[in-house]
């Protein structure tokens, strides 16, 4: 299996079971034990981060997790679950100290920080980019909730400014990680997104299609990926599952296919151990 191929099982912190596994016609191999339906799952990008390396992640589907309440139940591992009120903003919720389980946290945020183990920093989706972040030299973890009004208005530029500000994290020691989201097969957008889109970043032509008089198709997930290049990270660090939310029901929420938000997608990440000294 290519070492980009996004990964979808059950995640378990124990011990390793033997899996079957198929790849879906999107793209996706899913493993899954005797008595697992087959679209129930995570989705892990090995290529971005590895329990070895000291993380763990994932990207949630409609079928798994189910509730932000229920992770990290059993699992020793697990200290805290983090969980925000999201606005669609750029501001951050940095823990660089220790999190008691059951410690809440007022006011509205996008981004999640924290140099704690044990620590599970959650973000919810049902159309949006979960986009992950794991700086290993210095042992930091960041997860994004990035709409089109955060990324126009730079949550993710503003947010590897504040791990390098904070904790010394250089775009060289950086892994992004970028989850599903609406494609731009189906993210049409109309005139007051791309005049915001072209006051905030310079080469939005770049990341939209034509879709008719004053409307295009944009690509949240290029959009994303430029602006962490412009940023310094090397195209090779940054992953992406290109799986378009709006196409899978099977998968996944779609505030954009169903007009409502009938659910959402948990993804998160955790650093499992503490930096040795």
């Amino acid at each position: 299996m290519n070492r980009d191929t996004p990964r979808v099982n059950r995640i378990d912190s124990g011990s390793t079971i033997q899996l079957r596994s198929r790849v879906t016609d999107h793209g996706l191999r899913i493993t899954y034990g005797p008595g697992q339906m087959p679209t129930r799952g995570l989705i892990t990008l090995p290529a971005f981060a590895r329990r070895r390396d000291g993380v763990r992640h994932f990207f949630g589907t409609r079928h798994d997790p189910r509730d932000v309440g229920a992770l990290g139940s059993g699992d020793e591992s697990v200290r805290c679950v983090v969980s925000v009120t999201q606005v669609h903003g750029t501001d951050a919720l940095v823990l660089d100290r220790p999190v008691k389980g059951g410690e809440t946290f007022a006011g509205g945020w996008d981004a999640l920080v924290t140099d704690q183990a044990g620590v599970l920093l959650t973000i919810r989706t049902a159309d949006c980019l979960p986009v992950l972040v794991h700086d290993s030299a210095r042992n930091v973890v960041a997860a994004l909730h990035v709409g089109w009004r955060g990324a126009v208005a730079g949550i993710v530029p503003k947010s590897l400014s504040l791990l390098h500000q904070r904790f010394g994290s250089t775009p060289e020691s950086l892994q992004i990680g970028i989850g599903p989201s609406v494609g731009p097969c189906c993210y049409e957008v109309d005139e007051p997104v791309l005049s915001r889109l072209r006051a905030g970043f310079r080469d939005w032509r770049s990341v939209v299609g034509e879709a008719g008089p004053k409307k295009c198709m944009l690509d949240l997930h290029a959009l994303v990926r430029r602006q962490a290049q412009g940023a310094g990270v090397d195209g090779d660090r940054i992953r992406s599952v290109r799986v378009c939310t709006a196409c899978h029901p099977d998968l996944f929420y779609s505030y954009r296919r169903e007009g409502t938000v009938k659910g959402t997608m948990i993804s998160g990440i955790m650093l499992s151990r503490r930096r040795s000294r």
